[in-house]
This record gives structure tokens, C-alpha cells and sequence, in this order.
């Protein structure tokens, strides 16, 4: 924060313990019970990104005296005083969202002087990337693991303070665009659920097929068999594949250089297209399909690549069918192994589907993808939001950009 610059006329410069009027104060770690009794404790997980996740609270013990000195009011604000290095510091404003909820002892709690400051206002400028900066030079600890910020950093964040109406003139521009995020965010979970409930109706074991289609049971071995590929020599300029999990399908691995060794696994080049299955992790979603721009990228053995006969059999189906979670994650009851399990190619090809005609697959096939290709449009649309409103945050709430005098006039008028 050294490198703040000058801010404007009228505007001040401090720090948070001189708003403050409640001493900052931790929270306390009951024993929780499993059924609900009417009173709340939150965690961690309460505090996100953008604000207040409520399905993230627990139980609190009905009968510990101590939630009297722990329950929280309107007002009152929160932060993670431990967590990972990008999650500490996590502000919240509380606003009554839930009744009788008191907080946990890895969080903070204290009230300012709205004398001098909104709770709108300084909830935004807490959850900026000034402050965030800040958080995580002060957070002790190791990096990629807990860390930790103590009462008297918080007491020190700077904070730069325009006058009472350009203040709320801010909060309010910021919530516009919150509420925009949020809107998106909803409709994101929409499209989800209408996604995951096409999975069930068109490629699970089926129920709603249109009139004289014909369905069978097969082993992948009818329809597909394990690609043979050489080995490679060497893997000089070669680059890293990586079968994500969760069905969120193949990507560059940057992080690890490949390299052959007299005992370590060979490597195989593959093509766009090629239909990849992590062996160790297909019951975690471990499969996809390599993109075009990802073409000629190699793997280990521990990556199988299946060939599909294209007269009987949709990649793209099959991609679907696997991608139903009632599908990949019952398949993890057949793995082999002590220790680390997998599937073996004989595993894998004695696996069972569900297949429609060819014209039929590729109906579905087409519908299954326009559905998921909403949800990806929608989520690039979201990382815009937030990646503009980070910027406008960063311009506003240090005075480099300002709010027209003539809209701040209608807040002094208020």
C-alpha cells in the first residue's frame, strides 16, 4: 500500500482501527450438533468470493452459553482471520441474513462508526484486490497452505475514505454490478440443473426416447477398441497432456516437463479428436476429448486412448453418456489395485452403455452440446463481470476515477 497515490481533495487517508468502535474480536469453537435446533454457527465457507454463501452454516449448540457473547447483528462485519493464502481475509458485511447466528473462531468480528463510513462502502473496499494485496503480505504462514492475519493487521489496513455521499454514490455502482454477477451466477446454476437433468432424460438408461427408437446394451469392446500407439524415443519439444477431473476434459500441463527414465512410464503422441481416459481417475470424471488447438500433445501410459467404430458410435455421445455422474463414479467399484487403483484396459471395455441408432446419438448428442455450450458462453460472460468490476474498483476506490458531482449532489440531497 506504500505505493498509493496522492488522493483527492476532501478525501481521507486511514486506517481501519480509526473507525472501528467494537473491538475486534475472534469467535469461539463449540461442539456442533448434527440436527438443526434453531440456532446457527457459520464457516468458513460462509465467506466467498462474492459475499455471503448462507447454505454453508452448521448447527450451533442450543445449549452453550457462550453463543449469547457470540451472536451476530446486523452490522456487524467478518473476516477470516485464517484460511489459504488467496482466501484469508475474507470480508463480510452481516445483515441479518439469518436469525440467531453466532461465528466461529477462525473468523473476526467487529462494527465501524457509520458516522464516518457505510458498511456498503467499506464492505466493497475490504473485498478489493487494494486489500487483498494488502491481507497477503501481512498473512504468516506457508503459501499453499493455512496462513494466518492477527487483530492488529486488521487494525493497520488502509483504508482511503471520500466524503459520506461520494461513499454511498460508490457502494451503489458497485452493487449494480454485483447484482449483475449475481444475476448471471443464477442463471449459470439454472442452465446447470437443466443440464444435468437432460443428462438423465436423454442419455441415461432411457425412459423419454421418441416413438420406435431402439435402444441396447453393449460392452464399449463391441464399438470401441484401445488405441496401440508407439512409443516415443523421445519427448524433446514435446508437450504435457493432462486428463482434468470432473468431466472438465483435456488441458496443457505446463507445470511438468515430460521426461524418460529407464523405469518410468512411456509416453505416446496423440491427435485432436483422440478420446482419452485417465485409468487412475475415470471414476472422478477423468476422460475427454483432445481440442484442436491441443493437437499432437503426449501422455503416459496411464492414459488410455479408445478408437470408436464411427458406424455404431457418437464420440460425442459417448462422451455424454460417460459424463452422467450416476455413470463415472459408480465405475470406481471395479477398479484394481492396492494403494493407488485403476481401471485396466480389459476394464475399460467391458464397460457397459446404452446406444440408441447412430441418428439418434447424434440428435442427442447436438442437444447435450448446445446446453453445455450455453453454460460455457455464461461463464466466460461471468469472468468479464468480475474481472471489469476488479478493475472498476481499483479506479474508484482510490479516487483515479470519479463519480459525476451532479449523482453524488443526489446523494448529499438524500
Amino acid at each position: 500500500m506504500n505505493e498509493m497515490h496522492e488522493i483527492p481533495k476532501g478525501w481521507k487517508y486511514l486506517i481501519l482501527k480509526k473507525l472501528i468502535t467494537q473491538d475486534i474480536k475472534n469467535g469461539y469453537s463449540p461442539n456442533c450438533p448434527e440436527e438443526p435446533n434453531g440456532r446457527w454457527i457459520l464457516s468458513l465457507g460462509n465467506l466467498t468470493e462474492n459475499g455471503f454463501d448462507t447454505s454453508q452454516v452448521k448447527p450451533a449448540p442450543k445449549d452453550d452459553i457462550r453463543v449469547q457473547d457470540f451472536l451476530l447483528e446486523p452490522g456487524d462485519f467478518l473476516i477470516s482471520r485464517s484460511n489459504t493464502l488467496d482466501k484469508v481475509g475474507r470480508t463480510m458485511l452481516f445483515r441479518g441474513e439469518i436469525e440467531n447466528c453466532s461465528y466461529p473462531d477462525l473468523l473476526m468480528r467487529f462494527r465501524v462508526d457509520e458516522q464516518q463510513v457505510t458498511n456498503e462502502y467499506l464492505e466493497g473496499y475490504l473485498r478489493s484486490s487494494i486489500v487483498r494485496t494488502y491481507i497477503q503480505r501481512c498473512a504468516s504462514g506457508t503459501s499453499g497452505s493455512m496462513v494466518k492475519i492477527n487483530k492488529t493487521a486488521v487494525e493497520k489496513i488502509p483504508v482511503v475514505l471520500p466524503t459520506l455521499p461520494e461513499q454511498k454514490a460508490i457502494a451503489d455502482l458497485l452493487a449494480t454490478w454485483d447484482e449483475a454477477i449475481e444475476k448471471n451466477e443464477r442463471l449459470i446454476q439454472a442452465k446447470e440443473e437443466r443440464f444435468k437433468w437432460l443428462l438423465q432424460e436423454l442419455i441415461s438408461e432411457p425412459r423419454n426416447t421418441p416413438k420406435g427408437a431402439k435402444w441396447e446394451k453393449v460392452k464399449l469392446e463391441q464399438v470401441c477398441k484401445i488405441a496401440s500407439k508407439e512409443k516415443l524415443s523421445s519427448v524433446d519439444g514435446h508437450f504435457l497432456l493432462t486428463v482434468k477431473l470432473h468431466c472438465l476434459g483435456i488441458e496443457r500441463n505446463d507445470r511438468i516437463a515430460p521426461k524418460l527414465t529407464e523405469r518410468g512410464r512411456p509416453y505416446y503422441q496423440h491427435k485432436s479428436g483422440d478420446f482419452l481416459i485417465g485409468r487412475q481417475n475415470f471414476h472422478n470424471g477423468g476422460f475427454g476429448i483432445i481440442p484442436p488447438e491441443l493437437d499432437g500433445g503426449i501422455t503416459s501410459n496411464a492414459i488410455s486412448c479408445l478408437i470408436l467404430n464411427k458406424s455404431k458410435l457418437s464420440k460425442d455421445f459417448l462422451w455424454f453418456q460417460f459424463a452422467n455422474p450416476n455413470y463415472y463414479k459408480k465405475v470406481g467399484h471395479v477398479m484394481d489395485g492396492t494403494g493407488q487403483k485403476e481401471l485396466s484396459d480389459k476394464q475399460i471395455l467391458k464397460l457397459k452403455i446404452f446406444l440408441p441408432d447412430l441418428e439418434t446419438q447424434n440428435q442427442i448428442a447436438e442437444i447435450m452440446s448446445s446446453a453445455q455450450h450455453e453454460i460455457v458462453l455464461l461463464k466466460q460472460l461471468a469472468k468479464k463481470y468480475k474481472i471489469q468490476k476488479r478493475g472498476l474498483m481499483q479506479k474508484m476506490l482510490t479516487g483515479e476515477w470519479r463519480v459525476k458531482p451532479e449523482i453524488i449532489n443526489q446523494y448529499m440531497e438524500a
